[in-house]
């Protein structure tokens, strides 16, 4: 709950849904609404604790907020707290959080679920890691510690030093009590994972089969569960936590992730990017979108075809190049590091006629070689049959679980960070979103082909701009303290467009040079908690083609 009320914040109080301001919002709550703040990003309103579902749908049914983008959970001193970050699907611009405190006695909150389906993994991970409970929630467990687990490590009362001792019987079977259907005779409980490579790194999918047909299946994660966000609440915002991100999506994902960090600190401390820093930034942006969408593509095949064909030798040769371009760039292959707040950290190569002319070199050959991956996917009668009418996802259910990136525009939903919530230098580029309504495991992958089309696009007019920038312009870092120590009491919540979906951090500043509270949304975290909708009914070959259509990077999923 922010420091900083309502009242505070007068004329400069943001905008809220078309035609609706805070006001109309509070009035629309009515006796549910105990007080109001403004958040960086959005107003806020409090509301009781058992009022949770009833405010949530009036919000999403009477004022349009149709995307539970994120729930962030935090223990105060006095009091625990639950955040809902919704926005709107139509228009991600438009923004309102939901706070519902309740009392370090007894932190116990009506669940959002019968709401919004995205809500069950949010608020699990929330209990889990923070020690808030969810009264009416269907699967009220742990999600990303073992469930032996002891304590809540972001509580304020976690002892970091205490053990965790498991007993033999307590740890001799951990998967005793997660085989549903075992009473049903007709039902075989099957484990897929969690080492194997079509799990995409380590990751347990509990599947019940009917038959040869899936009667029921829930991801289990965790497994590379480190603590991130624990680990950015340690560091300060000017030097030690940009590191962090690359960590998260590693397909090469880093400098979109550490974008993410970077819009959010920069909201929250008011700094200006320099123009042709932004530019740099967008470039380097949509080639490490580039390196994911070939890395998503190579292993969806192998998912497919079952061997390295030379479909994933083909689409690790382009990602090695592109790899290279990012390396030239940031001085890393997959870590890289490269933004600061502010800017980056250096500018383009030198000679940068020689880098220019190296990227125009890969441009220009991606179109054959688009072409060619044509040939051998998507005009391919096997891969059609394995792909096509399999593992389909609704567009009304996907928003319902929050799902984002490629897996939600090939559902047909048209949501892209990049143009309806626009940062760094996107407005100003002539591209397009990509969408699809085959909503299958099909249109996945022709959204993630057709996005390195525009990807492409975008690169090409970064290089012209960057070449003909005058030189005495070419400023890559706004002046930044040394020193950040945001006013205290500050919150924000900033998303931008992942290789995977809409990747979010909120931030609550203490008023020290550290956050007092980080959190990180994953876009793969809620497009995995779809996989039951868009595998039940279907058979264990479909399950691991829809798994491989998601694209997860269980680095990003567990953080």
């Amino acid at each position: 709950m922010s420091t900083q009320k309502e009242s505070d914040a007068g004329a400069d109080a943001p905008a809220t849904t078309g035609g609706l301001d805070g006001d109309d919002i509070e009035a629309l709550l009515g006796e549910h609404v105990l007080d109001r703040e403004e958040h960086n990003n959005a107003p806020a309103f409090v509301v009781r604790a058992d009022a949770v579902q009833d405010v949530l749908s009036t919000l999403k049914e009477e004022a349009g907020f149709d995307h539970l983008s994120c729930v962030t959970a935090e223990e105060h001193e006095d009091r625990f707290e639950s955040i809902y970050h919704l926005k709107q699907y139509d228009d991600p611009t438009e923004e309102v959080s939901v706070v519902v405190p309740t009392s370090r006695e007894e932190p116990v909150s009506q669940t959002a679920e019968p709401v919004f389906r995205a809500a069950d993994w949010h608020e699990r991970e929330a209990y889990d890691l923070v020690g808030v409970n969810y009264e009416g929630h269907p699967n009220h467990e742990r999600i990303l510690l073992p469930d032996t687990w002891q304590g809540h490590p972001l509580g304020l009362d976690y002892n970091q030093d205490k053990p965790q001792i498991v007993t033999f019987e307590e740890n001799k079977n951990p998967l005793e009590g997660h085989q549903r259907g075992a009473e049903d005779s007709d039902t075989m409980y099957l484990n897929v994972g969690p080492h194997h490579p079509a799990t995409h790194g380590v990751l347990h999918v509990e599947t019940v089969l009917d038959g040869e047909q899936i009667a029921d299946v829930s991801p289990d994660i965790g497994y590379l569960h480190r603590c991130e966000e624990q680990m950015a609440q340690k560091g300060t915002y000017r030097y030690q936590i940009m590191p962090y991100p690359d960590r998260w999506d590693y397909g090469p994902g880093g400098i979109i992730n550490e974008w993410a960090y970077a819009r959010a600190a920069e909201d929250l401390a008011d700094i200006e990017v320099p123009e042709y820093a932004q530019v740099i930034r967008t470039m380097g942006s949509e080639m490490c979108r580039i390196a994911c969408h070939m890395l998503a593509l190579g292993t969806f095949c192998l998912d497919i075809y079952g061997d390295f064909t030379a479909i994933f030798m083909y689409a690790m040769r382009d990602r090695e190049e592109v790899q290279n371009l990012l390396e030239d760039l940031t001085g890393q292959r997959m870590m890289f590091n490269y933004l600061r707040l502010g800017g980056v950290v250096w500018d383009i190569p030198e000679p940068r006629e020689e880098y220019f002319e190296k990227v125009r070199d890969f441009l220009d050959g991606l179109p054959g070689k688009l072409d060619e991956y044509n040939d051998l996917i998507t005009d391919n009668e096997v891969f059609q049959s394995r792909t096509v009418d399999t593992g389909y996802l609704d567009p009304e259910v996907a928003k319902d679980y929050g799902v984002t990136g490629p897996v939600a525009r090939a559902s047909g939903v048209d949501y892209d960070i990049r143009r309806d919530d626009p940062y760094g230098y996107y407005d100003e580029l002539d591209w397009d979103v990509v969408t699809e309504d085959g909503g299958d495991n099909y249109a996945r992958l022709l959204v993630r082909m057709r996005e390195v089309e525009q990807s492409a696009r975008i690169i090409e007019q970064c290089v012209d701009l960057l070449e003909d920038w005058p030189e005495e312009d070419r400023e890559i870092q706004a002046n930044v303290p040394r020193t950040l120590k945001p006013d205290a009491g500050t919150e924000t919540y900033k998303t931008v467009e992942g290789a995977k979906g809409e990747l979010g951090i909120y931030i609550r500043a203490d008023g020290t040079e550290k956050p007092g509270r980080f959190k990180i949304k994953s876009p793969a975290f809620c497009n995995l908690a779809a996989l039951q909708e868009m595998a039940t009914g279907e058979y264990i070959p479909d399950l691991i083609a829809t798994l491989g259509s998601l694209d997860v990077i269980l680095g990003e999923v567990d953080r």
